[in-house]
């Protein structure tokens, strides 16, 4: 789930994880790839950035966080956006 942030380069990414092994997932990473998009829709670029895993999480359970992503203000110019469009987890 996506919502707008308080500025154009900031959004909030509400994600859930979830732990279908046989251990707790103690630890690990979140990265999101965050798009800066134009006035017209055109792609600009793509950022990526990461966060640590809200750990632990129970073998067998979910949990749910909400980050807030930021880019560079300088990199999204008035009538530009950001869409974070893919969050991949690593767990360890």
């Amino acid at each position: 789930m996506l919502a707008d942030g308080d500025r154009r380069w900031c959004e909030r990414v509400t994600v859930t994880f979830r732990n279908s092994g046989g251990t707790a997932a103690r630890s690990g990473t979140v990265t999101f790839a965050t798009h800066v998009i134009g006035a017209l829709g055109v792609h600009w670029a793509t950022v990526t950035s990461s966060r640590p895993l809200p750990a632990p999480i129970a073998a067998g359970a979910a949990r749910t966080e909400t980050y807030t992503v930021c880019v560079d203000s300088w990199r999204v110019p008035l009538g530009m956006r950001i869409d974070t469009r893919q969050v991949t987890a690593a767990w360890q």
